[in-house]
């Protein structure tokens, strides 16, 4: 009886006197969150150190007090860090978790922490700092995967291919223009992970519960101790905001819905059909009854994780939608998406950067796709249009009527006869045949953005004054 007694005061020494027994297995089970919001430790103790300092500084508590609770937090630090810790469920979270070892550290100096805040603006300042220290490793590593697409571009900015839309053969481009036009997506991305850490560069420590306090802090000391721009302003919103939350895994979900795009394109190059690419070993598998095979699975496997980080985003906008304010315990659902959404996102980035940095451009098999199709016909009817005064519309019409005689013989436009072409409207002379080579083609799209070479490289030049 006396040990059930002591385990239920142990569960509840955090709680203080409201309650009289402790949680039972169920409640224990739903409500502790240590299995997964323990990866906050840094931030949570990062946190904690501030907010004595501040204290300190404001006299409301000693400086006696303040210097034991640092070096009880530093010890706990090193504690967790060399794995000696012991993690508690029946301690609910991580809060509480290093409270509580702070207190066997350093006796009644520990219970003088929580002045001035709640556990509520205390998980809200962790999880901002997890994620403004995340969005910076995104930032990071979209910034080298944008490198390795300009050298590709940079490399391959002559290499014609074919262009598609609905993935039938369009018009020729440049090799260099198609991973340019990845430099852009991630650019984008890129950007938005800026604005992000812009949004959310607030202070949330003493909000407290709800409604602030009545002690004399000073948050603008604790916003600037901790790297962020300035405190919040509204102690409510504080407590009950997960925008940056939302924001991070909208971006994630972008940024991967880019990288989908681009896992796609590596599969269907990389097949026999197409032959656009190899990849290497280090980004391919093999078959356990095949053994031709050579399996693109990471691109694969990137393309599926942007599923996954998809559902973490509609799970929280799922869990915020109904929330009254302020706080509810809901937002305890909020961590566990955000974290399997920035480890997928962080996997799938860095596949990605090494596939474009390893694979093999097959030059030979792009150039030949890139005739295929007729599609070079624009070039005709632009031809038609400059050197013959047709309407467009009306060069369409006979650049059409010269695709179906070319489909009809089976030969490719440059290789119909000029009497053919002139048959079909007197104006073309033998000039066209300029046009019709796909090197001539995107030597010609030299509007800004256009797959010219001349156009990439300035684009190429562009991109790398960027930070």
């Amino acid at each position: 009886m006396a040990d059930a007694k002591s385990e239920t005061q142990s569960s509840n020494q955090m709680w203080g006197g409201r309650f009289a027994s402790g949680p039972d297995a169920i409640m224990e089970e739903i409500n502790a969150s240590i299995d997964f919001d323990k990866k906050l430790y840094a931030q949570d103790i990062r946190g904690s150190i501030a907010h004595a300092t501040m204290l300190a500084h404001q006299g409301i508590i000693s400086s006696e007090d303040k210097d034991k609770i640092v070096a009880g937090l530093e010890t706990v630090l090193k504690e967790i860090e060399s794995g000696a810790f012991e993690f508690s469920r029946e301690l609910e979270d991580i809060h509480m978790n290093v409270e509580a070892r702070l207190a066997n550290l350093i006796g009644p100096a520990a219970g003088r922490l929580h002045t001035a805040r709640s556990r509520n603006d205390q998980v809200a300042l962790d999880f901002r700092l997890w994620v403004k220290e995340e969005l910076q490793k995104t930032e990071q590593m979209l910034t080298a995967l944008i490198a390795a697409f300009l050298d590709r571009a940079e490399e391959h900015a002559d290499t014609v291919m074919p262009g598609f839309t609905h993935l039938q053969t369009a018009q020729p481009v440049t090799f260099g223009h198609h991973c340019m036009a990845y430099v852009e997506m991630f650019g984008r991305d890129r950007q938005r992970v800026r604005h992000a850490i812009e949004h959310l560069d607030e202070s949330p420590i003493g909000a407290a519960a709800l409604a602030g306090t009545g002690f004399p802090i000073d948050r603008h000391m604790t916003a600037k101790a901790l790297g962020f721009r300035e405190p919040t302003r509204n102690s409510i919103d504080t407590v009950s905001d997960r925008d940056f939350a939302l924001e991070f895994l909208s971006i994630a979900a972008i940024a991967a819905t880019h990288l989908s795009r681009l896992a796609e394109e590596i599969v269907i190059w990389s097949t026999a059909q197409f032959g656009f690419i190899r990849l290497s070993d280090a980004f391919s598998t093999g078959s356990s009854i095949m053994p031709q095979k050579k399996n693109p699975d990471a691109a694969e496997l990137v393309r599926a994780k942007t599923g996954r980080i998809n559902g973490s985003l509609i799970a929280l906008l799922t869990v915020m939608k109904g929330l009254p304010l302020a706080y509810s315990k809901d937002m305890q659902e909020d961590k566990e998406q955000v974290f399997d959404a920035a480890e997928s996102l962080e996997l799938a980035i860095a596949a990605m950067t090494g596939m474009v940095r390893d694979m093999t451009i097959r030059t030979d098999r792009m150039k030949a796709a890139a005739g295929s199709g007729y599609s070079t016909a624009t070039d005709l009817a632009d031809w038609l249009v400059r050197e013959a005064g047709l309407p467009f519309r009306d060069a369409h019409h006979v650049t059409g009527r010269a695709v179906a005689l070319a489909e009809q013989k089976g030969c490719e436009l440059a290789e119909l006869p000029l009497a053919d072409l002139q048959a079909i409207n007197p104006a073309i002379t033998d000039k066209v045949y300029g046009v019709l080579t796909v090197e001539a083609s995107v030597a010609s799209r030299t509007s800004f953005g256009g797959t010219a070479p001349s156009g990439v490289r300035q684009q190429i030049a562009w991109w790398r004054t960027r930070n």
